[in-house]
């Protein structure tokens, strides 16, 4: 298995996987092992900002709750001793944090559906920049490495030596006030949650994932009044669903640029180091993706700054009404709530041309097959509406042109009132069949 992947996880805490006893032996067991080691602070961010001001090291606070059954988890071993990584950490003063539980949601914001989530930042607040991106596991190697997080903390190091000359361009890192100032305040967190682990009783139960965040906020809006907004359903816009495809390697380095995307359009070339963007100075991926989660969703324009060829030059990208909804979103933890709300449980996956001819179906359009049905409640609208695992979705409100789950889970949940009925039409052995699924709340 490829050391790279080991190294860097999912945030995720997945459940049903294995018993809670033993979910608990794993979260008890590794605070104590990583307490005896020292090299990390365990989930204490007070200390880790009264020894940064101390020190006058900048801080470094990696976001991952534990245990994860389901993915490979963040091996402290191999980054702790890679010889590009130990140096540069040891020069951070660095903080490890499981749990959502009590997170400053002003500071700490983030992609909270992604892999695994790195602040560096001063003790006073001001953030260097953020690492991490995605928690699929098919497409990992396209976005994090120990080379690219190398080269982002050493990036970080250089700010921080700049430190505070570079304090009105850093600010533009930091987001506005949040509406919520810690997760357990959310609608569907508070009173479930406290502000830490319990640790005197069961702690697999008492945390708050990062991805529930994501997950009460949707929900909150979808109680409001059935859309949701853009920048909640479509959060920190990866640049490739713009053509930009970034070298995770690097810091902020166009590995190539998509023919007829929106970044060529830009005047993007393979090549480029992105110096600056929206005034920001990037450090990964993911600082590039805090720009974007910034433009809004009618549209906008973004200018940054490249080096090529040892020359300065500026690209002016230009985001159309509805940009955001080029981003695929099906990835993403917090799509199997949108299913139950949009889908009633069904997760659907594109077939493959052969499958395509074989069911006599245009090369194009509407053709999603439903790799599962949800099977119990509130995930089993589907499945009481006569749906089964195998069924090929061909149309679906009258549309056809929906040919990603991502549009179907944006139509149904931004185009359809919760409560309401649609069409479905399906092959199921060769044969049409038509069905009516309920969006819910």
């Amino acid at each position: 298995m490829n050391r790279a992947w080991i190294a860097f996880a999912v945030v995720l805490l997945a459940a049903g996987v294995a018993d809670a006893q033993t979910r608990e032996e794993k979260v008890r067991n590794d605070k104590a092992k990583v307490e005896a080691a020292g090299f990390w602070i365990y989930n204490n961010l007070a200390k880790g900002i009264a020894d940064a001001k101390k020190t006058g090291q900048p801080l470094l606070v990696a976001l991952r709750c534990i245990p994860c059954e389901d993915c490979v988890k963040l091996d402290e071993e191999l980054v702790e001793t890679d010889p590009k990584l130990r140096p540069l950490l040891e020069k951070f003063v660095r903080v490890r944090i499981v749990s959502a539980n009590g997170l400053d949601l002003s500071l700490f914001q983030f992609d909270t559906d992604q892999s695994f989530a790195v602040f560096m930042l001063n003790a006073d607040g001001a953030i260097y920049g953020r690492y991490g991106t995605r928690s699929d596991h098919s497409h990992w190697a396209d976005d994090v490495s120990i080379e690219g997080l190398a080269k982002a903390l050493d990036g970080a190091l250089a700010l921080h030596a700049a430190y505070p000359a570079n304090k009105a361009e850093l600010a533009l890192k930091r987001g506005p006030a949040p509406e919520f100032a810690v997760p357990e305040n959310l609608p569907r967190l508070k009173g479930k949650y406290g502000s830490q682990l319990n640790y005197e009783g069961n702690v697999v139960q008492s945390c708050i994932h990062c991805h529930q965040i994501g997950d009460s906020l949707k929900q909150m809006h979808r109680d409001k009044g059935g859309a949701l907004p853009e920048d909640v359903l479509f959060p920190y816009p990866h640049p490739k669903a713009l053509g930009l495809i970034l070298n995770p390697r690097e810091r902020a380095t166009v590995l190539r640029v998509e023919s007829g995307s929106l970044a060529e359009q830009a005047g993007f070339r393979a090549g480029d180091e992105i110096a600056k963007i929206a005034g920001q100075t990037p450090l990964s991926i993911a600082d590039v993706q805090w720009v974007l989660h910034h433009v809004p969703a009618a549209g906008g324009s973004v200018v940054a700054t490249v080096q090529r060829g040892g020359k300065a030059a500026d690209v002016k990208l230009e985001l159309p009404a509805g940009w955001r909804r080029r981003d695929d979103i099906a990835w993403r933890a917090s799509s199997w709530e949108l299913r139950r709300m949009a889908l009633g449980g069904l997760f659907l996956k594109s077939i493959s041309p052969e499958l395509r001819a074989e069911q006599k179906l245009p090369a194009s359009g509407l053709a999603l097959k439903a790799e599962h049905v949800g099977q119990y409640s509130p995930h089993d609208g589907a499945k009481r509406a006569g749906f089964q695992a195998g069924d090929v979705l061909i149309s679906f409100d009258g549309r056809t042109d929906l040919t990603r789950e991502t549009d179907l889970l944006h139509h149904a949940l931004n185009v359809v009132k919760p409560g309401n009925q649609i069409p479905v039409v399906v092959l199921r052995n060769g044969q049409k069949h038509n069905f009516t699924l309920t969006t819910g709340k």
